[in-house]
């Protein structure tokens, strides 16, 4: 079975938790929960709730056990695409291949759809009873992570920037999610201090080079792959690598970070599916 098969397999367990754990279009206020699923059920990868499943499977788990973790994690980053994709942030159109959530369901609705999968994250994460999952995740996605990252992503835009400033929005606004993700997996499955090490230098680097890959295919990608319109970044001014370093120095960059992702992996673990993750990233075209 090849990586594209393992994600569509284990792409469905996510798929079907999800379906239970979110509100039923029929429930009071019909509105917000349609929009909701139209938005968690729009497609998407799934990477970061496998993250979690993987990663405790790695550091010793069996089996789907956080299984309400993981769904936090996807739950999370819809919502935080749900509120990029509003008029005040980036002001998209399209979104895996469908109307943003606030073009079909108007700014209000959309808001608060973000709103209330933030806090069914937080109502599933509590299931576990672990406070150091809950304040990691709550840490990682806050002004110290993907909030304060959007918010130097904001105020860069249009804007001279430098690495070290790319570099900020990069870790936060996306490598922040992805190594929580993981972290959380591993934690959860009582990962030692090395393995907790390994896994986080790995989720970093994997999470950089990922937003890198992002940049390049907003310029090399098409619309229709992509399930978004191509070169909103360079319209709007955005700090993106291919900005700063062109499309070839980008590309370079990536595989680094490809290649010190791989080698944060101790030698003595199955390392299988998290290598073939990191391939997959470096040459995705969607």
């Amino acid at each position: 079975m090849d990586f594209e098969q393992v994600l569509e397999r284990e792409g469905l367990l996510i798929e079907n938790h999800l379906e239970r754990y979110l509100p039923s279009e029929d429930e009071i206020p019909f509105i917000i929960h349609k929009a909701i699923r139209y938005s968690v059920f729009s497609g998407g990868k799934r990477l970061r709730p496998l993250l979690v499943l993987w990663a405790y499977r790695w550091a010793g788990g069996i089996g789907d056990g956080p299984i309400s973790v993981a769904c936090a994690m996807e739950l999370i980053h819809t919502y935080s695409l749900i509120h990029d994709d509003l008029p005040c942030m980036d002001n998209d159109d399209l979104r895996r291949g469908k109307p943003t959530c606030h073009r079909a369901f108007t700014e209000g609705i959309a808001t608060l759809a973000g709103d209330a999968l933030h806090a069914l994250a937080f109502e599933l994460l509590a299931v576990t009873g672990n406070i150091q999952i809950i304040r990691e995740v709550a840490h990682a996605i806050g002004t110290k992570g993907l909030v304060g990252g959007q918010v130097i992503d904001l105020l860069t835009e249009g804007h001279e920037f430098n690495e070290e400033t790319l570099k900020y929005i990069h870790y936060h606004k996306t490598a922040s999610l992805i190594t929580v993700a993981l972290r959380c997996g591993a934690l959860l499955a009582g990962a030692n201090t090395e393995e907790m090490e390994s896994i986080t230098n790995y989720g970093t680097n994997l999470g950089l080079a990922f937003q890198i890959v992002d940049d390049i295919l907003d310029i090399k990608g098409n619309t229709t792959q992509l399930g978004k319109t191509v070169g909103s970044d360079e319209n709007k001014g955005k700090a993106t690598y291919p900005r700063l370093f062109g499309i070839e120095r980008s590309e370079s960059i990536a595989g680094d970070l490809i290649d010190c992702a791989k080698g944060s992996l101790p030698p003595d673990k199955d390392n299988t599916l998290f290598f073939e993750l990191a391939d997959f990233v470096i040459n995705r075209v969607y």
